[in-house]
């Protein structure tokens, strides 16, 4: 006796085929076109991984030496997961000493003196920046102005005019985060504490953007140096992308692009991430290289450490059949397919395989042979007739 019984076998084409009247094809107004052989570059799929880029992360210590609380005219302290503003107020540290706090304790009378003497020490430090970064200033002063003398001259070198601006440039940042860092530390003074009369130090946000992490609560006596909160920038993001040592000399590095979830399925917006340079690594246990890429993520669509599949271009092109992006259909399940038309009145539902999409084509690993014509208007509305949710 046999296992199983079927009444009927049925295959995949009959029970997909649909039959339209003509004035049901002139009122959707179906449009078609064949599948068409094209030359185009080939992709390679790889997995990929969101970083954080560089300065992307911060982490906020307390200045000083004090108690936390909630800055005046903030509804609540401030908990992970909130969007902050640059310079947006988000602590306020009393530093040990202040008129809501006259009587100090054994232990606070010990953190004074230890305070006291970091701020000194600290002053002694910003102070030596200062005359150190003036005198980097100057010193770059005196090599441009004997640059653009030799290049008036012409002795010199355009070049050398260029890297002598350069260098003064970055002498006169330094002397500005110098003169910064002094400033901040006259400001956070502790005399007048015994007097009670020390002022709330506002500790704001250092850029734009959402708290990670809060390492302190309100009321918490806490030392200098000590981390307050982390915040973290994700508008943009990097992939890491580790590729098989042997694949890259076959793959173009230095072109953008396309970055789909792990399942590798392509949509008319998926993201573009272009190439960037950055510090070489590598897994020597796999025999992998990573390239870096940046894709802008300004929704917060995409979270660091996420997991997703990088589509990454491989030197050369081959023929390839394409159909218009608007011709596939995605069922509920990820499916992908496709109409034929079979004559002016009969149309039957094909599956396919898209590889990706590019400038409106879908290129196809399976389906269909190029030259069959598809439906590329009205897709939508046949496959509404036939599983019966169409007007």
């Amino acid at each position: 006796m046999a296992p199983a019984k079927i009444a009927a076998v049925v295959s995949e084409e009959s029970l997909n085929r649909i039959t339209l009247t003509s004035d049901a094809v002139k009122r959707l107004a179906i449009e078609t076109a064949k599948i068409e052989t094209r030359s185009l570059p080939r992709f390679r799929p790889y997995g990929a991984e969101c970083t954080l880029p560089g300065g992307a992360l911060l982490i906020v210590p307390a200045p000083v030496a004090g108690t936390v609380r909630t800055p005046a005219g903030r509804g609540a302290f401030p908990q992970p997961g909130a969007w902050v503003a640059i310079n947006e107020p988000l602590f306020e540290l009393l530093p040990l000493l202040s008129p809501e706090r006259a009587v100090l304790t054994p232990a606070e009378r010990v953190q004074m003196a230890q305070t006291r003497n970091t701020i000194a020490q600290s002053r002694i430090d910003a102070d030596g920046l200062v005359r150190q970064a003036e005198v980097q200033v100057d010193a770059a002063k005196i090599a441009l102005a004997r640059a653009e003398r030799l290049e008036k001259d012409k002795v010199g070198t355009v070049r050398a005019v260029d890297d002598a601006q350069a260098q003064l440039s970055l002498a006169q940042k330094g002397l500005e985060a110098a003169q910064a860092r002094k400033t901040l530390l006259d400001e956070a003074s502790l005399e007048g504490a015994e007097a009670g009369s020390l002022a709330p130090l506002a500790i704001t946000a250092p850029m734009a953007g959402q708290i990670r992490t809060t390492h302190v609560g309100p009321g918490e006596v806490v030392s200098a140096g000590n981390p307050l909160f982390e915040i973290l920038n994700d508008k943009v993001l990097w992939l890491k992308v580790p590729v098989y040592a042997g694949d890259l000399p076959t793959l173009d590095t230095s072109a953008p692009i396309a970055v789909t979830d792990l399942a590798a399925r392509y949509s008319a917006d998926h993201l573009i991430a272009k190439p960037i340079q950055s510090p070489p690594t590598a897994t020597p246990l796999a025999s992998a290289v990573d390239l870096y890429y940046e894709v802008a993520n300004p929704e917060g669509a995409l979270r660091p450490g996420q997991r997703l599949t990088a589509q990454l271009p491989v030197k050369g092109a081959t023929d390839q059949a394409t159909v218009p992006w608007s011709a596939v259909i995605i069922d509920i399940y990820g499916g992908q397919w496709i109409y034929e038309r079979l004559d002016e009145h009969h149309f039957v539902r094909r599956r396919v395989e898209v590889a990706w999409v590019k400038d409106g084509l879908a290129i196809l690993t399976r389906g269909p042979a190029p030259g069959t014509t598809v439906v590329t208007a009205g897709a939508a509305e046949i496959s509404g007739a036939e599983f019966g949710f169409a007007k």
